[in-house]
């Protein structure tokens, strides 16, 4: 349960008039969208309501970037449909995310041949490493929730792709996260292995 959404803008307005960072959130119901949009810069459509047309032309018609997280249940093509709604509203800042959309033993199986698919819309395709580890099925708070020791495995076969952004979960003490303890990366880690990613998709893109 979060603070509620006037009291969750309120802080999220107060982190951005503070520190100046762009703000992303999740919206889960059409009338959200609206005043959602006055205070964030993106809009993100979870994975498993990704598919909900009414949701997504509501956000899209805020004309702030959408980032659409690739649904579970969805083919990567079908993406394409989703990103068809988006532009209905003559709405084209887009984001795809992948997340892993197969799922096996509580796991959600990531699929190379997605990230392909993805980048055929056009549009900027990031992946959600630490979301793409937990175990489903199991409570995030649960030592046994995440498989973090795929992470960086995971992440490093994302970039090698030729990906736009990563999304990384981190934490100064990942057990002591209030969601997804056990697929949080420990702060002082993220750095150097943002250091080694940095470096494959440098590679990847003869930068």
């Amino acid at each position: 349960m979060g603070p509620g959404l006037d009291e969750g803008l309120r802080i999220l307005a107060e982190v951005k008039r503070q520190y100046g960072f762009r703000l992303l959130t999740d919206i889960h119901y059409p009338d959200q969208a609206k005043p959602v949009a006055e205070v964030v810069d993106i809009l993100q459509i979870p994975a498993y309501l990704c598919m909900q047309t009414t949701l997504v032309v509501e956000a899209a018609k805020t004309m702030r970037t959408i980032n659409l997280k690739h649904g579970q249940m969805v083919a990567p093509g079908t993406m394409a449909k989703v990103c068809a709604k988006v532009e209905s509203t003559g709405n084209r800042d887009i984001i795809l995310t992948e997340r892993g959309y197969t799922f096996g033993y509580n796991d959600l199986v990531v699929d190379p041949r997605a990230f392909f698919e993805l980048k055929q819309t056009g549009y900027p395709v990031v992946f959600d490493a630490t979301h793409s580890i937990r175990k489903y099925g199991i409570p995030s708070a649960d030592p046994n929730g995440g498989a973090r020791q795929y992470l960086e495995t995971l992440a490093r076969a994302a970039v090698a792709t030729g990906i736009d952004g990563l999304f990384l979960e981190a934490h100064p003490c990942p057990s002591e996260a209030l969601c997804d303890a056990a697929s949080q990366l420990a702060l002082e880690e993220l750095e150097p292995m943002l250091e080694r990613l940095l470096k494959i998709d440098a590679a990847v893109k003869g930068l």
